[in-house]
């Protein structure tokens, strides 16, 4: 019996015609990937008019020096419970290591360290988040719809929202603008 593909610690691009709109050019950082399910944050697109500093406002956290970030829409999964992609060099109360390669937290102390300067160097704040019940990516990943690549964590922190999907699928040497938006049939 063949092992499934964990994706853990690898991005999850949407490929071009996927049925689900919420998920056009999606860029998922899958944050953990096992017999039980999979969960992943998104990070390809921003929520409009809504930045850090708002979010640190509704929980009365000082600004401090926290810049005022982009927050992105994480997923349809709990649109309303924030999530920190961050650099392995900060963890708090609830902070789960992704693969050595980035972390996850969840809960309000990553943003009061944010706020005062004592986080972690990198990160990257979402609303909601992408999940799969068990078995249920796994299916997924054999029909047209989701490409997984291994690219460095620096997508998450050094390159534009925007420019994610382009520069994931490009790191993986292929070039977007030639894929088709569905599957052949044989």
């Amino acid at each position: 019996m063949n092992d499934p593909l964990y994706l853990t610690g690898q991005f999850l691009l949407a490929m071009p015609g996927m049925s689900d709109p919420r998920f056009d050019h999606a860029v998922i950082a899958m944050c953990a990937h096992d017999a039980q399910g999979a969960l992943g944050i998104g990070i390809g697109a921003q929520i409009e008019d809504l930045g850090l500093h708002e979010i640190l406002d509704q929980f009365d956290i000082n600004i401090g020096t926290a810049p005022d970030a982009p927050v992105h829409f994480g997923g349809p999964v709990e649109p309303g419970r924030g999530f920190v992609l961050h650099s392995n060099d900060w963890g708090g109360q609830d902070t789960i290591d992704v693969a050595g390669r980035w972390s996850l937290s969840g809960t309000i102390d990553i943003l009061r360290a944010i706020a005062e300067g004592r986080g972690p160097s990198r990160w990257s704040v979402s609303l909601g988040y992408a999940g799969w019940g068990a078995g249920q990516l796994d299916s997924e990943m054999t029909r047209h719809g989701w490409f997984n690549t291994f690219s460095t964590p620096d997508l998450i922190y050094d390159v534009a929202a925007d420019h994610r999907w382009n520069t994931a699928f490009s790191s993986a040497g292929i070039d977007p603008r030639l894929l088709a938006s569905s599957a052949g049939q044989a």
